[in-house]
């Protein structure tokens, strides 16, 4: 009679963790009921195809399903993120995608809204810029540059420009500095490399990745580079917070993001999923060799990381005068 009271009273409490467990597959809708497609709207060989294609197995043996990468290049990545948006909120689709996220906002008409059409899940990755010149440019620091260009007249000092936050950077920095300079269009940043190199361009912003090989050969000056602390691979150069302009920052970084409304306890588990696959030591040291550190971050830490870089580089291409035109 005891052992069947202390059961009866045993029961609820066992019952609980099953019952917890019960409600939160139903809230996750039996998440993932088949491969989880993780689309890339870039063309592969980038950071963010990298980064997909390295997380997809670890995810696969949480989920017990494939995590098949998809890139759906086209657009400056505006085609494969709105395949995102218009997806189901099942969590069965995904995407990573970059800084080109919120700058695209800027420059673009977009099919889709920034904010409101997507879910937030975690930041994967984070690589600084590098203000770099050619070797025979004549200032060696940014304060230096700053005075350059106050000593000439506006807008005789020119910057590289290849899209994106490549392109804001600059337009960020001579705005904070109280400088004007000129635009000088690229496609990409290795057009842009031998005219930085031959003094046909004075300054550039790229990434530490694209620019290290001629900053380590001496065919480019690192000026500063542009993240919270210093770049591992040019750890004497300083940031441009610290040398000079408190408080700039300026990087390039991978998301994972998926349609809105996905439901919130599916949310923070994918979350959760992706932040701990990017986070694996084997994952942290391919990325180290890329120049990229990885990060993560939770769904409302990410909205508003977000929100934040809209904000900012929105800002800056307002007062630039760069007003959005119809993507394609």
């Amino acid at each position: 009679m005891d052992i069947t009271r202390r059961a009866a009273l045993a029961a609820p409490l066992l019952a609980a963790p099953a019952l917890l467990a019960v409600r939160t597959a139903r809230a996750q809708g039996g998440f993932p009921s088949r491969p989880v497609r993780m689309i890339v709207p870039y063309t592969p060989g980038g950071v963010s195809d990298i980064t997909a294609r390295l997380i997809a197995e670890p995810l696969a043996a949480a989920w017990g399903q494939p995590v098949p990468v998809e890139n759906r290049a086209g657009a400056d990545g505006i085609i494969g993120t709105d395949v995102v948006a218009k997806s189901a909120p099942d969590g069965q689709t995904l995407g990573l995608v970059s800084v080109g996220h919120p700058v695209n906002a800027a420059f673009y008409r977009l099919p889709y809204d920034t904010m409101r059409d997507f879910s937030f899940v975690t930041l994967t990755t984070r690589t600084p810029l590098v203000l770099c010149a050619g070797k025979d440019f004549g200032p060696s620091s940014a304060a230096e540059l700053v005075a350059l260009a106050k000593s000439r007249p506006a807008g005789h000092v020119t910057f590289a420009g290849t899209g994106g936050v490549v392109r804001l950077a600059p337009v960020l920095f001579a705005q904070r500095a109280g400088v004007e300079l000129t635009y000088v269009p690229y496609r990409g940043s290795t057009q842009a490399h031998p005219d930085l190199m031959a003094g046909r361009v004075d300054i550039m912003f790229d990434t530490v990745p694209a620019a290290l090989a001629h900053i380590q050969s001496g065919s480019f000056k690192a000026l500063a580079t542009t993240g919270a602390a210093r770049a591992p691979q040019l750890p004497d150069v300083p940031t441009l917070g610290e040398a000079f302009m408190p408080g700039f920052e300026a990087s390039t970084w991978g998301m994972v993001i998926g349609p809105a409304n996905i439901p919130a306890p599916l949310l923070a588990k994918i979350s959760a999923d992706c932040g701990s696959a990017v986070l694996r030591p084997e994952i942290a040291a391919r990325h180290a060799a890329l120049g990229a550190e990885v990060v993560r971050s939770t769904p409302e830490e990410t909205r508003r990381f977000v929100g934040a870089e809209m904000e900012k580089w929105g800002d800056a291409a307002r007062r630039a005068g760069i007003q959005p035109q119809a993507a394609g």
